[in-house]
């Protein structure tokens, strides 16, 4: 199966650029404040996908996510990279696959608090150093456990899931069975370009 073929190197290479500039000033999310776990919505041009997050277990890489939502970093950007039978990722380039340079320094791997990378998880994406997530994020379309923490060394850290999909796993499939191509540097791109108009979040599962 080709997503077993995939290396953690591999998926880290094709993430994010370590050139990025950041910005000491960003706006931070404190989840001291939330009473309940959160909820966003992501809107994307094949329909909506409805995420809980975890407020409890990987919360720096939940608060810096929903920091990213709350500036509206994530509008009108795309899902790059589509692999069938592994996972869809997106959150960092635009539909002219022009990376978009994020506003935060990158977040240490929590690797212990994070969830596992089970089917509809979201996880953060990052390159081969597990300190270097910033705004790319994938959502596992199947059960990667390969994907997950065991322990604090070099690629064992994994990659570090802190949420999953509540309603929209159908849009999720559909994004998944897209055809692809290599664009540039970047392989396993869709054809028709797959867009997140944007992400919000939603008070509620009632308002899902």
């Amino acid at each position: 199966m080709k997503s077993r073929a995939i290396t953690l190197a591999a998926l880290g290479l094709l993430i994010i650029t370590t050139s990025s500039l950041y910005a000491k000033e960003a706006k931070t999310v404190d989840l001291a404040q939330q009473s309940v776990n959160p909820i966003v919505k992501i809107e994307t041009s094949k329909g909506n996908i409805f995420v809980t997050l975890d407020a409890n277990g990987p919360r720096k890489t939940t608060e810096n996510f929903l920091s990213n939502v709350n500036e509206g970093f994530y509008s009108d950007t795309i899902f790059h990279r589509v692999i069938k039978g592994f996972m869809i990722q997106g959150g960092g380039l635009t539909a002219e696959m022009e990376q978009k340079i994020s506003t935060h320094d990158p977040i240490k791997n929590e690797g212990k608090q994070c969830d596992k990378n089970t089917i509809g998880s979201i996880a953060m994406a990052r390159t081969s150093d597990p300190d270097s997530a910033t705004t790319q994020f994938f959502i596992n379309t199947h059960d990667n456990n390969f994907l997950n923490y065991t322990d604090s060394s070099g690629n064992a850290w994994g990659y570090c899931a802190f949420g999953q999909v509540i309603k929209g796993m159908d849009v999720v499939e559909k994004i998944e069975g897209v055809s692809t191509t290599t664009s540039g540097y970047y392989a396993d791109v869709p054809v028709d370009p797959v867009v997140i108009k944007k992400i919000t979040i939603v008070k509620s599962t009632r308002q899902a």
